[in-house]
């Protein structure tokens, strides 16, 4: 009987360190991706940003001429 109840507390420590050990995976794996999310986001704000800039220049050169019209 001893020898049952040893192996019954032991599962059940097993468990509960399982459990612990899938929560932290669980956390750490949440962590990164709002992580990897900001780091998309800021990526994407750069990116318009440069399609914006590109527009800027094209209309730009549209109206004054290549580099501003600013001849040498």
């Amino acid at each position: 009987m001893a020898v049952w109840r040893a192996a019954c507390a032991r599962a059940n420590d097993w468990d509960r360190a399982a459990s612990r050990q899938i929560a932290r995976e669980t956390k750490d794996a949440n962590k990164r991706i709002q992580q990897l999310e900001r780091e998309l986001a800021r990526k994407e704000k750069a990116l318009a940003e440069a399609a914006a800039l590109m527009i800027l220049r094209k209309k730009a050169e549209a109206i004054w001429g290549p580099e501003g019209g600013v001849e040498d």
